[in-house]
């Protein structure tokens, strides 16, 4: 393994840098924000008190760790072994708890009050609203109002755990925009309030903190499984590959992450700047950026995070694509194979497994790793809309 992804894969060097990408592209008002967050974070995560709270709210409050079940069915009908890193059977019914958690202790360690988010898909709205709700912190949850529509379960969560959710209007009305109104919102809160991001992008020092939050997952299905043939995520601004990869990096299997085919910003975009951070991007040829689209509004992102970008580029991942079709009907295979309802975030990496599968792309008697990154709950309504 190449010593400098084995260094990658600890922090990125200088300003967040994972190679050409990453760093810190904000206004002047916000870099103090940062270096504080950069600063508390470097402290926090070099103390054993603070991990050691962490680690005891993930075993008894998130359920941690989270099995590795065999897909039992799927696998004899693929003819692989097929195992799921079941994040959909964490407290609020994803990966996204395990950052949140992380993130809401260091805000109280910092004295701030309030957690600022965006959220797509709603699981991180409900995550963050969760911790703040545990810790006694207000929370403000921004999200497109495209994403309202289609996640109203979550939106209603969210403000039963005493959330305050406030709709985006601007532009394409989901992610991205959520994101760009929540860096807005924060410029003017700052001193007594702390932005929880959910994703491995954003200006550092977020991609390398959440990956660092998220890595338990991949910590834990390396302890399950040593020696797997591939390990499949799905990837979005991709947090729960990068937690999940960050515990393969200096082994032998093959790390595959799974974009929307809508939203592929490593298979379909360029270099460019996106909320303050360097990456692959869905864009034009004057820069500006492109919509992204998928069924699943946690994938609905015209980027990706930057080590996901450096890991494409240096070759020690590859980075697929599938289509809302394929998604669906994988939805309903690993639903009636497995009695698992997953999220259609998590049902991207099932639909390439079973393509891959297929064509021989993964060999007969392969060992999968997959990471079900939430459970499906959110998405039945949407589900049921095509029915």
């Amino acid at each position: 393994m190449d010593q400098l992804v084995r260094a990658e894969s600890r922090r990125p060097a200088g300003l967040g840098r994972f190679g050409e990408y990453g760093g810190r592209f904000v206004p002047e008002s916000l870099v103090p924000a940062c270096d504080e967050v950069e600063r508390a974070f470097t402290e926090a995560w070099a103390d054993p008190v603070f991990r050691a709270e962490l680690d005891h709210l993930l075993s008894v409050y998130v359920g941690r760790p989270t099995p590795l079940t065999p897909a039992m069915r799927l696998s004899a009908e693929l003819g692989i072994n097929l195992l799921l890193k079941r994040e959909d059977l964490t407290h609020t019914g994803s990966h996204k708890i395990n950052n949140v958690l992380g993130q809401a202790l260091l805000a109280r360690r910092m004295g701030k009050r309030r957690l600022i988010a965006e959220t797509g898909a709603g699981q991180h709205g409900v995550a963050t609203a969760t911790a703040g709700a545990l810790l006694g912190l207000d929370v403000t949850v921004f999200m497109g109002e495209r994403d309202i529509e289609r996640q109203q379960l979550n939106v209603f969560r969210m403000k039963m755990l005493g959330a305050e959710v406030i709709p985006v209007t601007a532009g394409s009305r989901t992610l991205k925009d959520a994101t760009s109104e929540a860096f807005r919102y924060w410029v003017t809160v700052v001193d007594d309030s702390y932005y929880c991001l959910g994703s491995a992008l954003g200006p550092h020092p977020y991609p390398w903190m959440v990956r660092e939050l998220q890595r338990v997952i991949g910590d834990e299905a390396r302890a399950q499984c040593a020696a797997p043939d591939f390990v499949v995520a799905c990837v979005g601004g991709g947090s729960n590959a990068a937690g999940t990869f960050a515990g393969f990096l200096d082994t032998g299997a093959r790390l595959v992450g799974v974009e929307a085919a809508g939203g592929a910003a490593i298979s379909a975009g360029s270099t460019g700047v996106l909320h303050g951070f360097r990456s692959k991007v869905l864009q034009d040829e004057h820069g500006q950026i492109v919509e992204a689209h998928s069924i699943s509004a946690g994938l609905d992102y015209p980027g990706v995070g930057p080590e996901h970008a450096y890991l494409a580029e240096t070759g020690r991942a590859t980075y697929v694509t599938a289509d809302d079709a394929e998604v669906v009907a994988a939805t309903h295979r690993l639903a009636r194979s497995e009695g698992i309802l997953c999220a259609l975030e998590s049902a991207h990496a099932v639909a390439w497994v079973l393509r891959a599968a297929a064509d021989g792309t993964i060999p007969q008697g392969s060992t999968v790793v997959l990471t079900v990154s939430g459970r499906g709950d959110k998405d039945m309504a949407t589900l049921m809309e095509l029915s």
